[in-house]
């Protein structure tokens, strides 16, 4: 399952998301992934974490940071949650990636059993639970980019 953490920049996402993974690394039994785009928050991180900084690969495009996330739970079956911190800032995805790339991600979690969090950068609409789907605008970017609810939860 996909859960994202969204709201507007300086909102406090990376913050929960770094107590929702300590807490995690305390309770779950199988492994915990912190993937960031730096080292800023390597302190910040219980140590039993398996923490990723993704200047130190060479990923530049969604496709590349999907193979990337395949090639993880390839090598560990053992992971049982992946957050993922600034998914547009990781890897060059754009925001016209996110309509295809979620879905992908939350196909990948469920086949491997694993739970994916991460955060987005944007305001939630106003016409935000319409039909079944989930609306964020990300910066002033149109057109509002669109979940479907049955796919992913929000947290």
């Amino acid at each position: 399952m996909v859960k994202i953490i969204a709201g507007p920049k300086g909102s406090r996402k990376t913050i929960r998301m770094i107590n929702m993974a300590n807490d995690d690394a305390k309770s779950l039994n199988g492994h915990v992934v912190f993937i960031d785009k730096s080292k800023r928050h390597i302190l910040d991180l219980n140590h039993d974490l398996r923490f990723m900084n993704m200047q130190e690969f060479p990923v530049k495009t969604a496709d590349e940071f999907f193979g990337f996330l395949c090639g993880m739970i390839s090598n560990d079956y053992d992971i049982e949650k992946v957050y993922i911190d600034g998914l547009l800032k990781i890897a060059g995805i754009r925001e016209d990636d996110l309509t295809k790339f979620v879905p992908r991600l939350d196909e990948l979690a469920k086949q491997y059993k694993f739970n994916v969090v991460f955060t987005l950068s944007g305001e939630k609409s106003s016409s935000s639970k319409r039909n079944n789907s989930l609306l964020y605008r990300i910066g002033n970017s149109q057109p509002i980019i669109r979940f479907d609810i049955q796919a992913m939860t929000t947290i």
